[in-house]
């Protein structure tokens, strides 16, 4: 716009910012192809001429009234929707028909008017060619102005509200014309139907539009010699708002104005749209949370229940260790000092008295950790899958679609953790689940004690290892006192078979503690790596999600801000 005065300019270069700003922004926001076509079309217009697009139902003489406008009929007229695609009239040394796409015709005429602005003649908004409805609604946002024909033989009809609410939406300037004014047979009638119009179109505008009444018929009569149709045509009033009322200043703030309107629709729609978004994944991260929060004290939960179920391992052994110092109490004396000598004696006594069943008992307590831990891990998946599918459930029908593929992204992670969940719980084989942990358990204890076993089970394993103690401990009694008698060293040995007793059996309990540890502490931490797999995926996109959409918001809503202040100054020119 080379006659713009350097305030104008100013406003240009902010815009052209802006809206080029606003652009990327919305491109990763998704921005589907037709709206960012708008966009990119409105900011080049802000470069042509002034552009007034005339929109109404067919048949409410769009094309007469152009005509009308340009004083001749450059622009074939009818009673059908002969307007089957858009036409841009600019001017040009002679009148030319130029196809610039399969559905823009550009028209030159030598036409004065033409010299300082563009007319565009859409198809009908009530065309039986939904094609047709459908094109003017993609050119109506290039528009500066809106010439908004009704015929004044049925104004302001359905569909002409219907499309009018789409132009408010683009924040169009809209001058109303009521077409056919000499259909009416009085004056009386004319001024109800301009009242009626005027109403309704405050009521859906929000504002009083402009309103001219009119006959393009008698108006292009008038000019072409029929000068005294002139006045009955009622057409000076519009002319002379097209030619006062929108000098250059007027025409350079609308021109900035409307680019503007459609980037802060856009801005508006997408801010509104990623609010939604984020409130749905708000959702879905105080659902990550939930679940990771049930994790955590679920671990703790299972090491809490663990060590009670260990402190229960723990007391058969130390019970097994007190029957033993009252076994060296009774059996390490002089009355049985010829009993030392039988080292095999010894063994069986021991192994009855003092170990007895303590390899059932561990091997039985050990069975019940492992259907507890089994259990536990069942019901953990259980609760994960029953939480993720009330989630769903409760935005059921409830997201919308996005551009950026963001309802397909996030329902098919929710499904996949849910599935993987339901899975999990459908399949989960408790006896086959316990048999592996505890021929796990029993490879580990006979790895920890270096034992060579099959799948005997863990109280042969625990019986071997106390076979091992018993020719230990009565190996140094029976050793003792082969190698020496007498009174005073009856005792001392009595003091070391029971010492070394309380350290096999430390020992053993260390060991046997130590390694059904770690074996039950790799099982807990297994599973939940099960579940925190499964939920990864989830977690991460909804993660990145939020950052990604908070942070678009955030730019969206700054550059709204902008446009509306940029908005602002352009309405003071």
């Amino acid at each position: 716009m080379p006659f713009l005065t350097r305030k104008p300019e100013t406003l240009l270069r902010e815009e052209r910012r802006l809206l080029n700003e606003l652009r990327e922004a919305l491109l990763k926001a998704g921005l589907d192809e037709e709206a960012r076509q708008t966009l990119e079309d409105s900011i080049l217009q802000l470069d042509d001429f002034f552009l007034i697009v005339v929109v109404g139902e067919f048949n409410a003489g769009k094309s007469a009234l152009i005509n009308a406008l340009l004083g001749e009929p450059v622009l074939k007229e009818g009673v059908t929707p002969t307007t089957t695609q858009v036409n841009i009239l600019r001017y040009g040394p002679e009148l030319a028909h130029k196809p610039i796409s399969d559905h823009l015709l550009e028209i030159t005429a030598p036409v004065d008017l033409l010299r300082d602005l563009s007319i565009v003649d859409t198809p009908g908004t009530n065309a039986i060619i939904r094609e047709h409805e459908l094109i003017t609604e993609k050119f109506a946002p290039r528009a500066d102005l809106v010439l908004f024909v009704t015929s004044a033989d049925r104004p302001f009809s359905e569909s002409e509200r219907a499309f009018m609410e789409k132009l408010r939406a683009w924040g169009k300037k809209i001058v109303l014309v009521i077409n056919k004014a000499d259909l009416l047979e009085s004056a009386e009638d004319l001024e109800q139907v301009i009242a009626f119009v005027k109403e309704n179109a405050r009521a859906l505008l929000g504002v009083e539009p402009e309103v001219f009444p009119v006959s393009a018929k008698l108006a292009l009569r008038a000019k072409q010699g029929e000068r005294p149709l002139w006045e009955a045509s009622r057409f000076e009033a519009l002319e002379s708002y097209i030619r006062d009322t929108l000098d250059q200043t007027e025409r350079i703030r609308l021109k900035l104005l409307n680019p503007l309107g459609v980037g802060m629709r856009l801005a508006k729609e997408n801010v509104d749209a990623l609010t939604r978004e984020i409130q749905v994944l708000e959702g879905d991260l105080e659902v990550i949370d939930r679940v990771e929060r049930q994790l955590e004290e679920y671990k703790t939960d299972m090491q809490r229940g663990f060590e009670l179920r260990m402190a229960e391992i723990d007391n058969i052994l130390l019970e097994m260790e007190q029957r033993a110092q009252e076994y060296f109490e009774e059996t390490i004396r002089l009355g049985r000092v010829l009993d030392l000598f039988n080292k095999k004696r010894l063994q069986e006594e021991f192994k009855t008295q003092v170990i007895g069943d303590v390899p059932q008992q561990i091997e039985a307590k050990v069975e019940k950790l492992i259907d507890w831990l089994v259990e536990s891990d069942l019901r953990q998946w259980q609760a994960v899958h029953e939480h993720l599918a009330q989630h769903r459930e409760k935005y059921k029908g409830q997201m919308l679609e996005a551009p950026s593929g963001f309802r397909y992204d996030r329902d098919r992670l929710v499904e996949t953790v849910g599935r993987r969940a339901q899975e999990v719980v459908s399949s989960y084989d408790k006896e086959k689940e316990a048999q592996a942990l505890a021929e796990g358990t029993q490879a580990a204890v006979a790895a920890a004690a270096a034992l060579e076993v099959g799948a005997i089970g863990l109280g042969a394993v625990i019986t071997a290892i106390a076979t091992t103690l018993t020719a230990d401990i009565t190996g140094i009694a029976a050793a003792s006192f082969v190698a020496v008698l007498g009174l005073f060293v009856i005792p001392a040995r009595r003091k070391q078979a029971t010492a070394e007793m309380h350290r096999k059996v430390n020992q053993l309990r260390r060991s046997l503690s130590t390694t059904l540890r770690q074996q039950f502490e790799d099982t807990i931490q297994a599973n939940l790596d099960q579940i925190y797999e499964a939920l990864a995926p989830y977690a991460r996109y909804v993660r990145a999600e939020y950052k990604r959409a908070s942070e678009l918001r955030e730019t969206l809503e700054s550059l709204l801000a902008q446009m509306e202040q940029l908005k602002a100054q352009i309405d003071r020119l």
